[in-house]
């Protein structure tokens, strides 16, 4: 049945980078001047208890000049704008980045990253940089050039936010959710703090199985993007054990902050179909697990520098809930309390350390908060994005 699933799941991968190439992704935010500017999902969507990656790469406009030099948001920029350290915070910390298939180009495309951004070395031979298959050996998955911009986005990522912390890339056989599941279990069993997961589909009535399997890791931070379609749901992002991350736009501003942020319109949010409500959420129009839980920056029109050469031409830019997951992955290493939280409530009981984000939607909806920023928690963002790391 497994190998059924997969030869469907190839199919609908291809009709959906063909549909991807005719039309504007949905989750696309409108904030662009340039009408020759557009975004694409470098993965397609999929069969259902398989997942898609969420990166979006933003196309177009001055091709020439992306590809010459890095444009998009960079470490410095992430770090002021969500006031975090700079120091050796995260010495020592191993976060995870879990992914299908495998970016032969990982290792590489991260050291231009890094010397770019001057950015201390992060490599195997170091120690800093270390890639595994999916069950932590040296048996790399088939390459696959969608899932290879995932992989260079979420490595920049982790990069940017905590220079200082070691990388575990594990690279699932498929993205099959039974594949993508036991690479989170090997990301913890070789001592990840934080484990990143950029990917997601649809829901189904066995993820409440599926999230005890997998999901829960009471003492890891397991970090998941809720989606780039606007308002609506998806698993893992779903699981009571995980941190639900939501999308921003985020621009420079002459304000105290030296930033604005608005809820993107491409993050996912919503309620789901069948995870219990964790006994830390206290929202009132979601009887079941609602989510997102935090955000970061998502619109790929507001996006980051990423480096990759595996499908891509070196310097891009990215967005969707793919960049944000990451983000506070190593937000979360960065604050060196993971021991210590119950899977995502912590951010719950340390809000005054959130930026509230207040404005914005991803679509409609019947519970208007699920869908809309306001004051306290929303869907799309959640209860906010990182005002340094004491809410981690």
């Amino acid at each position: 049945m497994k190998r059924i699933l997969r030869s469907s799941t190839f199919v609908f991968s291809i009709l959906g980078v063909l549909l991807c190439s005719l039309v504007l992704t949905q989750g696309a935010s409108a904030q662009t001047t340039n009408s020759r500017k557009h975004v694409t999902k470098v993965c397609g969507e999929v069969a259902p208890r398989y997942a898609h990656c969420m990166a979006l790469r933003l196309e177009g406009g001055d091709i020439q000049t992306l590809a010459a030099g890095p444009q998009g948001l960079n470490p410095a920029d992430l770090q002021s704008a969500y006031k975090l350290p700079s120091s050796t915070a995260g010495a020592g910390k191993t976060v995870a980045i879990v992914d299908a298939y495998d970016d032969p180009n990982a290792e590489q495309d991260l050291a231009v990253y890094r010397q770019q951004f001057g950015l201390p070395p992060c490599t195997t031979a170091n120690g800093c940089f270390k890639k595994v298959d999916q069950n932590g050996g040296t048996n790399y998955p088939q390459p696959d050039s969608g899932w290879a911009g995932e992989i260079a986005l979420d490595l920049d990522m982790v990069s940017a936010i905590c220079p200082n912390c070691h990388i575990l890339l594990v690279e699932a056989d498929s993205a099959y959710m039974e594949d993508l599941g036991a690479s989170v279990n090997t990301a913890v069993r070789l001592g990840a703090v934080a484990v990143s997961n950029s990917y997601g589909g649809s829901e189904y009535r066995q993820e409440t199985t599926d999230e005890v399997t997998y999901f829960k890791h009471p003492g890891v931070a397991i970090t998941v993007s809720t989606g780039d379609s606007g308002y609506g749901t998806a698993f893992p992002a779903t699981s009571q054990y995980v941190t639900a991350v939501g999308g921003t736009s985020l621009k420079r501003a002459s304000n105290s902050r030296g930033w604005t942020e608005t809820a993107w319109n491409g993050a996912g949010s919503g309620c789901s179909k069948y995870v219990p409500k964790p006994s830390w959420q206290q929202d009132t129009g979601c009887n079941k697990r609602a989510i997102a839980d935090v955000s970061a920056v998502a619109d790929p029109y507001t996006g980051v520098s990423v480096y990759n050469t595996y499908g891509g031409n070196g310097w891009a830019v990215y967005g969707g809930t793919s960049a944000s997951a990451p983000i506070i992955a190593a937000v979360y290493a960065l604050a060196g309390n993971t021991s210590s939280i119950t899977y995502g409530s912590y951010p719950y009981s340390h809000t005054g350390s959130l930026f509230d984000i207040v404005s914005g939607s991803n679509g409609s909806c019947s519970v208007k908060y699920l869908c809309t920023a306001g004051t306290g928690y929303d869907g799309p963002t959640g209860l906010g994005t990182p005002n340094g790391t004491g809410a981690f």
